[in-house]
């Protein structure tokens, strides 16, 4: 979960870019090789959580970027990647997500300095919100680790309404997030750049049942290849990869899945 590791690095409160993923976090079951794997893969360093032992940070060049909790078989929750959204109330957001047929899996909650709660869309797609002060400035941290993420779910649009509602997208609040069409997809920008984006497939196609909808967190890497070749030496598998691919789905040793793509030239 979020929360305030980043005293002296000029706290940035999450209202200032409010609606837009601002951390991820990693739910697995052995924390040890979580660390090996992403270090590995990614290239992270590792620091305690004042969480406990059971957490870590992990760092790019010294700058927080995500969150391991060994707590899959602890909580009993799913070993995955969540993404979380900064908002101005997470009370009201939780409330929002309810009301619009969503549901709450934990909170909202007290995590000094802010509060925080770990919710789901009403397809039962997982996501986090978070208020309060972040880990480190939102564009620093999407600089030391470039990060989007991409909700796969039956009805793009829909999925867009319910989301916009609950984290007041396209509201006329300043500093808000603005949804715009691409194609087949939803696309999510803050500051001008693209932070997430909604697919379901083709707009003239029916909602499709046999997707499961979720959250998939994207990291822009300089090499997929090598990401790939490392993520398999420490125990990771990579699903349907072709060699010189701009991206690829890895899933960790833990079944966490995830995706690398490349660094585009401006």
């Amino acid at each position: 979960m979020v929360k305030n590791e980043a005293h002296g690095r000029g706290e940035v409160p999450s209202r200032s870019v409010f609606g837009a993923p601002c951390w991820v976090s990693l739910t697995t079951r052995d924390l040890e090789a979580a660390e090996s794997f992403y270090g590995a893969v990614l290239g992270w360093q590792w620091r305690p959580d004042s969480m406990g032992d059971r957490f870590r940070v992990a760092q790019a060049d010294g700058v927080p970027v995500a969150q391991i909790a060994a707590v899959a078989s602890m909580w009993q929750t799913a070993v995955a990647w969540t993404p979380y959204f900064a908002v101005a109330s997470a009370d009201e957001a939780a409330a929002r997500c309810r009301e619009r047929g969503g549901t709450t899996a934990v909170g909202p909650l007290a995590l000094p300095p802010g509060r925080t709660a770990l919710l789901a869309d009403r397809d039962g797609a997982v996501f986090g919100i978070w208020e309060g002060p972040l880990v480190t400035g939102w564009e620093e941290w999407r600089e030391a680790a470039p990060t989007f993420i991409r909700l796969h779910t039956r009805n793009a649009f829909d999925s867009a309404i319910f989301y916009g509602e609950v984290l007041e997208w396209a509201s006329s609040t300043p500093g808000c997030c603005e949804v715009h069409y691409d194609g087949d997809e939803v696309v999510l920008r803050s500051g001008g750049a693209v932070v997430a984006r909604i697919h379901s497939g083709a707009v003239e196609a029916a909602p499709d049942p046999t997707i499961r909808p979720h959250w998939q967190v994207h990291f822009v890497v300089s090499d997929v290849d090598a990401c790939v070749r490392a993520a398999r030496a420490h125990g990771g598998t990579a699903p349907r990869w072709q060699e010189g691919a701009h991206e690829a789905i890895l899933v960790d040793p833990d079944g966490a899945r995830f995706m690398v793509s490349a660094k585009r030239e401006p």
